[in-house]
């Protein structure tokens, strides 16, 4: 850990020297993947913002070491990021260091953060991310559809009509710059959203991943009918990514 920490304060320098915001990358449900320079970063921070203070007290807490101290973890999540901003940017300006993280996975995909990166950049103020799992790329590298070009839309929204609209310009864009359609859904709207994809693009093949790198992890490619009939007989869990390809069905 101190061989690692010498290295970023060479590289970076002080923080004196620099104004600095680390977007840090964590686990996305199996906590062996997290990589070194995470985990040197994040015990290094006078500061974390964090989307759920507990579940990042409890990766900490598996990886603190005699001699770590775990930071001062601040609660950052979507309801309070525009509060937050302008307290984040004023410690970042007196010398701070400073880590964002979300729940699972990499800050501003799907997540908040980009708001703030956003305002980092106005201010003059150096992001650094720190790479690691992210469930969409994870989702798309073992779904063997195509990997060359993607679309991620994030969620699907929560209302019919803006959903079956986001739908339908998706599958305008695919006439143009044909790709592997990427999108993440609850468990709650799963059924909703598989009935719309029906909708618009028709009985094709999607792949569906769930829990991944977990104990349960599951990713499998059927038409839209057989998921919508499995999910109506067994109650969806977890978080879900559904990919397509339209040249793939």
């Amino acid at each position: 850990m101190q061989q690692m920490c010498e290295y970023r304060v060479k590289l970076w320098g002080s923080s004196g020297d620099f104004k600095m915001l680390y977007l840090v990358s964590t686990p996305i449900g199996n906590l062996e993947d997290i990589t070194l320079r995470a985990l040197n970063t994040l015990f290094s921070m006078d500061l974390i913002y964090c989307e759920d203070t507990r579940k990042t007290l409890n990766l900490l807490k598996n990886y603190q070491k005699e001699g770590l101290r775990i930071p001062e973890l601040l609660s950052f999540y979507e309801e309070n990021e525009l509060a937050r901003i302008p307290e984040v940017i004023s410690k970042l300006k007196e010398g701070k260091e400073i880590a964002l993280v979300t729940n699972a996975g990499t800050p501003t995909i799907s997540d908040p953060g980009f708001k703030l990166v956003r305002e980092c950049g106005m201010q003059g103020i150096k992001v650094v991310p720190v790479p690691g799992p992210s469930s969409p790329i994870v989702a798309l590298s073992s779904s063997g559809l195509a990997t060359d070009k993607f679309l991620f839309v994030g969620f699907l929204p929560s209302k019919q009509s803006q959903r079956l609209n986001l739908l339908k310009k998706v599958e305008k864009s695919l006439e143009v710059l044909p790709s592997t359609v990427i999108f993440m859904e609850s468990p709650y709207r799963l059924l909703k959203s598989f009935e719309d994809l029906l909708s618009v693009f028709g009985d094709i093949e999607v792949v569906v991943a769930r829990e991944l790198t977990k104990i349960y992890e599951e990713i499998k490619k059927e038409k839209i009918s057989y998921f919508s009939s499995l999910y109506k007989q067994k109650e969806p869990k977890g978080e879900f990514i559904i990919l397509f390809n339209l040249k793939a069905s």
